[in-house]
């Protein structure tokens, strides 16, 4: 999808628990791009616009199926991509109803504005400075460690013996995680799973090479969370998958 421009920024280090990244989406094409969007265990603020529709703050929640979306033609999105302790730490709400869908927000949420659009370094430096000013003065250490596991492991954990090592009952992280997020801790863990795979898939490795037991479970993972065969994710027909078209600048 040459028509199609990514870019992405890491986050400093002191906002690592909370953000994944930056990005940018610009299609400089002047028609639209049809794509899926695949599950890949995030939350986005994007800041959006194009010459068919004005700028907009958006917010979208945690997703566990793919998702057809349309690229408008001309636009330019920045983004924002969330860890899961920000719900609490950075947002202070839940965001299980935001399970597969989406929010408007208003004008001005978190003083981001059009202009904010014009230059993506910019972007970065001003969201990182107005995250850094929400970052909790205290968190809850099991959480935080909980968290830590679960990422380092890239969702390759089982409940049961991660509950012992943080001293938090498997029964109340599922709680947690379904009040905050709308999905119980296995199902998000399947989901950066499946996301961990994208670069063995993308050079054609259609065999597990962690996190999954077999080739069985592997395919039906996938087909459960992308809604097509490993082999076609592979082939990324027409570049609609489009996490497979921009993951060279992953």
């Amino acid at each position: 999808m040459a028509d199609l421009q990514y870019q992405i920024n890491t986050p400093d280090p002191l906002l690592r628990e909370y953000v994944d990244s930056f990005w940018l989406l610009h299609n400089q094409s002047h028609q639209e791009k049809t794509v899926v969007i695949l599950p890949d265990g995030r939350i986005d603020l994007f800041l959006s616009r194009s010459s068919t529709e004005p700028f907009r703050l958006t917010l979208m929640g945690i997703g566990s199926q793919p998702d057809q979306a349309v690229i408008a033609p001309n636009s330019t999105t920045y983004a924002i991509s969330f860890k899961l302790p920000a719900v609490e730490y950075i947002f202070g709400e839940p965001m299980a109803n935001l399970l597969n869908t989406a929010q408007t927000l208003p004008p001005g949420f978190w003083g981001f504005m059009e202009a904010d659009l014009q230059h993506f370094d910019h972007f970065c430096r001003k969201a990182s400075q107005l995250i850094q000013s929400k970052l909790p003065a205290e968190t809850d250490t099991r959480k935080m460690d909980l968290f830590n596991r679960i990422y380092e492991a890239q969702g390759n954990v089982h409940i049961n013996e991660v509950s012992q090592q943080v001293y938090w009952s498997s029964r109340q992280i599922n709680r947690y995680f379904n009040q905050q997020f709308g999905l119980s801790m296995k199902a998000y863990c399947d989901i950066l799973r499946f996301r961990a795979a994208f670069p063995q898939l993308k050079e054609g490795k259609l065999f597990p090479e962690e996190g999954f037991a077999d080739q069985s479970h592997f395919i039906k993972a996938v087909k459960k969370l992308a809604g097509v065969s490993p082999k076609v994710l592979n082939q990324n027909p027409n570049g609609r998958f489009i996490q497979f078209s921009t993951l060279d600048g992953q």
